[in-house]
């Protein structure tokens, strides 16, 4: 763990409050502290360099051919697909494309049922990135966006789903993106909404928060702001996800009542390990209460959109 002094996980400034505590898989103690300067909601103390790559070891990537086991992958697959088919409404049949944080690059290879698009991705060292490689379309950077990895305004779209809040330098990053995007380019971002109903129900049991990995949170309205200062024009907001949605209502119930956190999860990622002290039984009630309950929180996922307090939001910005 780094050293006690909470430090804001996108301006790095210390002028703070702290909200409440939570904690990670790996039994370590955190706080979400709320930054007074640029308004991101933070993970105190700030994860040091040992700590992520425990974070982001096989375990998260999954150690089988595919992330997720059985069924769930197919899912996600057809959601990638979903994601694939509204960027193509946004742009033109031959741009260029980055996806940050590619994962195993399959959004992108969806992306060339509509157009001959020109696909670039990026994704840190790992099993995802070695699936990524296999898809020859692809243009894959292993490791982080750095400058001088694209040419100035070079880049039709940007994609971050589920991404920015892991970075480490966001604030850089989204300079760096700024100065590769096209005039008009399309920049799309998704993350966990931290002003969520979910987020203020469940607080440091809350899925979606995801420590150590998740370094830094914002309300979807200061980020609006934060992204004019940068240069961009807000396009549109999306607060209803079933892939994401849904699940992190279910598996933060769960937290609520177990002494673990994200243990379905980590169980549909394949980390038999990690749920060891559980009996058969209590997985089994974890699962019926799963199937049971999923098609009526994709419903309530639709109604707590319209107040825009979705676990989730999916925003799409346009270069000025």
């Amino acid at each position: 763990m780094a050293d006690n002094v909470a430090i804001c996980g996108y301006c790095k400034q210390t002028d703070y409050k702290i909200c409440y505590p939570t904690f990670d898989i790996f039994g370590n103690n955190y706080n979400i502290c709320h930054c007074n300067l640029c308004k991101a909601y933070f993970l105190s103390p700030r994860p040091d360099e040992e700590m992520l790559a425990k974070a982001y070891s096989s375990d998260y990537y999954g150690e089988s051919e595919d992330k997720f086991e059985g069924i769930f992958e197919r899912v996600i697959d057809h959601f990638r697909k979903k994601r694939a088919y509204r960027l193509s409404k946004l742009i033109n049949k031959k741009a260029s494309i980055l996806d940050i944080g590619c994962g195993n690059g399959r959004f992108l290879k969806g992306l060339l049922k509509y157009g001959d698009y020109k696909l670039n991705g990026i994704e840190l060292e790992g099993n995802s990135a070695n699936r990524a490689s296999q898809i020859q379309e692809i243009n894959l950077k292993i490791g982080i966006l750095e400058e001088g990895n694209f040419e100035p305004d070079s880049l039709d779209a940007i994609t971050l789903f589920q991404v920015f809040e892991h970075l480490t330098e966001p604030k850089r990053t989204l300079e760096i993106i700024k100065n590769i995007l096209k005039k008009d380019g399309i920049l799309i971002m998704s993350f966990p909404n931290i002003v969520s109903y979910q987020s203020k129900l469940f607080k440091g049991k809350w899925l979606h928060l995801d420590p150590p990995r998740h370094l830094f949170y914002f309300d979807p309205v200061d980020l609006t702001d934060l992204m004019q200062k940068q240069g961009f024009t807000h396009v549109k907001s999306n607060y209803a996800s079933i892939e994401q949605n849904p699940f992190g209502m279910i598996q933060s119930i769960l937290n609520a009542f177990c002494k673990k956190r994200e243990v379905l999860f980590e169980l549909i990622k394949g980390n038999k390990y990690y749920a060891k002290e559980y009996s058969s039984f209590s997985i089994l009630l974890q699962k019926m209460f799963f199937y049971f309950t999923f098609p009526f929180f994709i419903l309530t996922n639709y109604i707590i959109a319209l107040f825009k307090k979705g676990a989730t939001v999916e925003m799409v910005f346009k270069k000025s």
